[in-house]
């Protein structure tokens, strides 16, 4: 069904209505009238045959179909804003919008971003990060950087590295761990894969001396900033932590290493690919090997 009536302007009104979920900050953002916002929502509801937004008596909300609309017009916009950028110094460049788990992108991704953008200038690599809980089709993703087995449902999974995480604390904490049996007289900090502290004493053959107990991190990153702190003992990939180690901030002090998963490259199966994701992904890859 053709919709050739309806401007870009009227769906750029609704956009930032949907978002705000108020005219009136629709109408200061896009520096017009609240009445002009209002005309051009109720236009587009009536060429569209629907109505989008339900009007509350503080603000508005969205229907099933403003629902359903708005990420197609939010990735729109964002189409348009990537072209824009590519075009806009003259130059033809490409945008890869890479989605990673924030261990991974701050302890490896980012510290060698630079030899990529030397190697290919004319693509820009945008990086987001998440918690390893990530929705690349509704987020836009070209890659999204995983820790886990490399099984995703839709997804095409390349393995980029193992991350076999062990105990991370603190020298003071160090120095009053005789041995792995010792690790639950202070807190033992978990990420959101709550059986690895059990699986960790299987691998070391210990029988922890207490219960495992400690906080739920849905971060390595933020876990591993309260061992910094000295809150307790992070379950953690050392890999991710070498600056920290190197400079004696972290200590690692039992050598057992527990394969809990590794870092994959993953992407949606059925998306193409363009010449700057493939040298991204070709990039990654080998420099990860």
């Amino acid at each position: 069904m053709a919709h050739a009536r309806i401007n870009l302007g009227a769906l750029k009104v609704f956009e930032a209505a949907a978002r705000a979920l108020s005219l009136t900050r629709a109408a200061d953002e896009l520096n017009v009238t609240q009445a002009a916002v209002s005309h051009q929502v109720r236009l587009l509801e009536n060429q569209l045959g629907v109505e989008l937004f339900r009007r509350l008596p503080r603000g508005l909300a969205l229907t099933d179909e403003g629902l359903s609309l708005l990420p197609a017009i939010q990735e729109a916009f964002d189409r348009i804003d990537d072209a824009l950028d590519r075009v806009g110094d003259g130059l033809a460049r490409e945008v890869v919008h890479v989605g990673a788990v924030g261990t991974f992108a701050s302890g490896w991704l980012l510290p060698r971003l630079a030899e990529f953008a030397r190697l290919h200038p004319s693509v820009d690599v945008r990086v987001s990060t998440h918690n390893n809980r990530v929705d690349p089709a509704a987020e836009g993703l070209d890659y999204a950087i995983r820790y886990g087995r490399g099984a995703w449902p839709g997804m095409e999974s390349r393995f980029l590295m193992n991350a076999p995480v062990t105990p991370l604390c603190t020298p003071v904490i160090a120095a009053q761990l005789r041995r792995a049996e010792d690790l639950p007289r202070f807190a033992l900090l978990r990420s959101y894969f709550v059986d690895d502290w059990r699986l960790w004493f299987e691998a070391a053959q210990a029988v922890p001396n207490g219960p495992i107990n400690g906080p739920i991190f849905d971060s390595s990153l933020t876990m591993v900033q309260c061992a910094l702190q000295g809150l307790g003992v992070a379950l953690a990939p050392a890999s991710m932590f070498a600056r920290e180690l190197a400079e004696g901030r972290l200590v690692q002090p039992f050598e057992t290493m527990l394969d809990a998963g590794g870092y994959w490259l993953t992407r949606l199966a059925l998306k193409p690919a363009g010449d700057g994701a493939t040298a991204f992904s070709q990039w990654i890859e080998k420099t990860a090997a």
